[in-house]
């Protein structure tokens, strides 16, 4: 139970790696707000933790609206005041595209969402993390932000804009002790993955030196450790989470 008695926020946590990130936290004792723009997807969650005994709230949320991201926060404090750990997870892909192909409605919808998004979210629980001196972040990026992967300049821009922003945000508040990671994602099967006997997927598999995709549940688990307190003494870490991509 190592987020026992502890809030916690996760943001797109409707599907794929968020939902996981979600469900080991409350397995693990957390109260969770499953923040989402997927109402059906988001109840089903909620559903998903009250049959194992859990405590979740879903609430619709657009993390990059202000005005959504305050009423998420908000619900989120009302389970006890407090909020203990915020994980900004929520993504937008869209297309895959190079420089000369990427409209400029994907390059706004990926710094909306990511850069933004993840602003708004910290904003919003720093007052209640600098209240009771403590509190964890843990901002999920990808290992897009540390090597280079075709057709995907919007994607990946947003997501080292976030790396940057753990490494600022880190800096700014360790004195206070709130604690800022991230997490780099690698190959993840999930939903909107390549399928075993895609070329892409075969792709994937050889890029790292385990063989294989990873779970969902492989990066809750890095998750976990960033959020409790098992991790106490680590701030503006990026942790990868890749099989070993980024150790070529």
């Amino acid at each position: 139970m190592r987020l026992k008695n502890k809030v916690a926020i996760v943001t797109g946590a409707a599907h794929g790696i968020g939902r996981s990130i979600a469900e080991l936290f409350s397995g693990e004792g957390a109260a969770v707000l499953i923040a989402d723009l997927d109402p059906d997807a988001g109840q089903e969650v909620v559903a998903a933790i009250a049959a194992q005994g859990g405590v979740a709230e879903f609430r619709p949320c657009d993390v990059g609206s202000r005005d959504s991201v305050a009423e998420m926060v908000e619900a989120a404090a009302r389970f006890s005041g407090c909020i203990d750990v915020l994980c900004n997870n929520a993504a937008y892909i869209g297309e895959f595209h190079g420089v000369l192909d990427a409209a400029d409605e994907e390059w706004e919808r990926c710094l909306r969402v990511q850069v933004l998004g993840t602003n708004n979210c910290t904003r919003a629980v720093l007052p209640y993390m600098l209240e009771q001196g403590a509190g964890s972040i843990v901002n999920v990026v990808s290992i897009q932000a540390m090597v280079g992967c075709p057709t995907s300049v919007a994607y990946t821009a947003a997501k080292s804009a976030l790396l940057g922003f753990t490494l600022s945000a880190a800096y700014d508040y360790g004195p206070h002790n709130v604690r800022v990671n991230s997490l780099s994602p690698g190959p993840i099967q999930t939903r909107i993955s390549p399928k075993p006997g895609d070329p892409r997927y075969q792709w994937q598999c050889d890029q790292t030196l385990l063989g294989r995709t990873g779970q969902p549940r492989e990066v809750a688990l890095a998750a976990l450790f960033l959020a409790s307190d098992e991790s106490s003494y680590i701030t503006g870490v990026n942790l990868p989470v890749d099989g070993g991509w980024t150790a070529r």
